[in-house]
């Protein structure tokens, strides 16, 4: 288990407030599945049960209303004070004391009886029950993300959601990962149908990794009902439909998530790969070429292109990468370290040292914690560079 800090990231002066959290690796939501190798295996279908209700999602179980209105509300004369005695009544020993299991997409109800959630249960929940207490919160979503792990490298995800709040008429952001980069156009506010095809397209993403195709489709068929225009899911059914062999519908699938969104790098990977499959190769060519201009215009495509090339020992390729994506969002300190980290691999100590220190001065004033593991990397890489001037 690791654990992290959840920010209260104030907006319009309010001053921010750092509060005890979770945090794991995966991404949340879960990312949109990838084109399959090869049709698995057929598995034994297990029965179709049904899939839970918006209400039963959301539904705040009893004793844990009970619970709200005796430590939050009752106790917290002014909203700042009940968001705070929320956040302890969630993370606290003598409260829900909840931890993270990125597999875990839960209604509420179970999240109260396991005490285990992901990054979109944790903001169902959270934003469910600040409502409950007056607090005027709402689900966002940001398109793409990087998490920085302190000593594991960096992470690459598809997507993320959080809680935005606004109390006394100012706004915050309540996110389990203080490091967490957004992408250009930053958090969104979405709707409550959005938020639950959230919902219902990962637990249909985890049908779908178990085999059980019937129970998947059952989800995701939830997902686009709530929200017709989300494409993630329309991928994902894409992807199931090409696992059973149904590439006409897979075909349409993957259309709609692209008519929703052109620029969608995993729509636009599983259809290429099904028009190729399909013998149309003029098509399937032209939606290549579409996904490398993508890729050239995103900083976060560049990033992990840069991060897989690292992985392969290709270093003059990562650095060319994680290059470009400096070019294009020059302030994140994730794709300086990057690069710092590529450049000390291909021995180029003095560039690295250079990014390195670009690198700490961009984790931010408040990353205390961020500041000093840069500048240890930092000092190890100049005594580094000392030793090897010596001989």
């Amino acid at each position: 288990m690791l654990r992290r800090r959840c920010e209260v990231t104030a907006m319009n002066g309010w001053k921010s407030l750092a509060l005890l959290a979770l945090l794991g690796s995966a991404a949340c939501p879960a990312p949109a599945a990838p084109p399959p190798a090869a049709v698995p295996t057929a598995l034994p279908e297990t029965a179709v049960q049904p899939v839970p209700s918006p209400e039963q999602i959301v539904a705040i179980p009893p004793a844990l209303r009970a619970l709200l209105q005796q430590r939050v509300i009752a106790a917290g004369t002014s909203r700042e004070q009940r968001l705070e005695r929320l956040v302890h009544l969630i993370f606290d020993e003598d409260g829900m004391h909840l931890e993270y299991d990125p597999y875990a997409t839960s209604t509420i109800a179970e999240t109260w009886q396991t005490g285990r959630a992901n990054c979109l249960s944790f903001t169902l929940m959270f934003v469910t029950l600040a409502r409950a207490a007056g607090i005027d919160a709402r689900v966002q979503e940001v398109a793409q993300v990087v998490t920085w792990h302190q000593d594991e490298g960096v992470i690459y995800n598809v997507g993320h959601v959080n809680v935005g709040l606004t109390v006394n008429g100012r706004t915050a952001v309540v996110d389990l990962d203080r490091n967490v980069l957004y992408d250009r156009y930053g958090p969104r506010p979405i709707t409550e149908q959005r938020a639950l095809a959230h919902f219902y397209n990962n637990r249909g993403a985890a049908q779908m990794a178990d085999g059980n195709t019937a129970q998947a489709r059952a989800y995701l068929d939830a997902a686009i009902a709530m929200s017709d225009d989300f494409p993630a899911g329309w991928n994902n059914l894409g992807v199931l439909d090409t696992r059973l062999g149904r590439l006409d519908q897979a075909r349409h699938d993957y259309e709609k998530a692209l008519e929703l969104q052109p620029r969608h790098v995993a729509a636009l990977t599983n259809a290429s790969a099904l028009y190729r499959k399909l013998g149309d190769t003029r098509r399937a060519d032209r939606l290549a070429v579409r996904l490398q201009q993508v890729q050239k215009t995103d900083p976060f495509a560049q990033f992990r292109l840069g991060n897989e090339a690292e992985q392969r020992h290709d270093y003059a390729n990562a650095i060319d990468h994680y290059q470009r994506a400096i070019r294009l969002y020059g302030t994140a300190h994730q794709f300086h370290f990057g690069l710092a980290r590529a450049l000390f691999l291909a021995g180029d100590s003095r560039r690295a040292s250079r990014e390195m220190t670009r690198a700490r001065d961009l984790s931010g004033e408040n990353a205390d914690t961020l500041r000093a593991t840069y500048q240890a990397k930092l000092d190890s890489l100049q005594r580094w560079r000392q030793r090897t001037a010596a001989n």
